[in-house]
């Protein structure tokens, strides 16, 4: 249970709060039609809370996830149009670039990795399964995106020689796999909308210090840490 994330608690309660916000319009108990136009501040607020839980490690996902849903907020406020969000829509492809490159810029910053280490790595999988194994030592971190398909990153013979390192997941309708070794302690950080994160290794009933920072965004999807 320990090992079990925020993921299925943040999903189940935004199915609590639609399910009683539709409770209370079906029966007229209370006037609805006002507090659905602040539904977006709900992921407003989840957003930033992940922001501040993971010590603004986890940029990406989250900042993603409070600037569309704060720009639906302020076009329910008529703050904005959706003519405007439909012309300025490519404003959020920019920022989420800018983001990827500032978060792998975070993990390779002031490190110099020989040819023969693992340093970084970079997964990629759209509508397909992508597998990919890390070997050897010097191992920093990386990134795997999934859109729509699945990614296996198998770290169990890689060796983190600075830890943490970090690999940041962003997965929208797919699934992220990360085999680590038993002995790894592991901080999972993903931010999870409609999906889930959890670490599936049995328990060791040790806290040292941390090996492995996985953050990102769960979409429809699911990160999970395994043997």
């Amino acid at each position: 249970m320990a090992r079990l994330r925020s993921g299925r608690l943040t999903t189940g309660g935004l199915i609590v709060l639609v399910g009683l916000l539709l409770l209370l319009s079906t029966t007229d108990l209370v006037a609805t039609e006002n507090l659905w136009n602040y539904l977006p501040l709900v992921f407003v607020a989840l957003g930033v809370w992940a922001l501040v839980r993971s010590r603004f490690r986890n940029l990406t996902g989250p900042v993603m996830v409070v600037a569309v849903a704060g720009t639906y907020q302020a076009r329910n406020l008529d703050l904005v149009t959706d003519a405007q969000i439909g012309e300025w829509w490519p404003l959020f492809v920019v920022l989420f670039g800018v983001l990827y490159v500032v978060g792998r810029s975070r993990r390779t910053r002031g490190v110099s990795v020989d040819a023969s280490d693992a340093g970084t790595v970079s997964i990629v999988s759209l509508f397909s399964g992508t597998q990919r194994r890390v070997t050897g030592a010097g191992f920093r971190g990386g990134d795997v995106f999934v859109a729509f398909g699945g990614a296996e990153l198998d770290l169990r013979d890689a060796t983190v020689s600075n830890p943490p390192a970090t690999v940041e997941c962003l997965v929208a309708f797919g699934g992220a796999e990360l085999h680590v070794p038993e002995d790894w302690t592991v901080d999972l950080d993903v931010l999870s909308l409609f999906g889930g994160s959890e670490d599936t290794r049995p328990p060791t009933g040790t806290d040292g210090e941390v090996d492995l920072v996985v953050t990102g965004l769960a979409l429809f999807g699911g990160v999970s840490v395994e043997r």
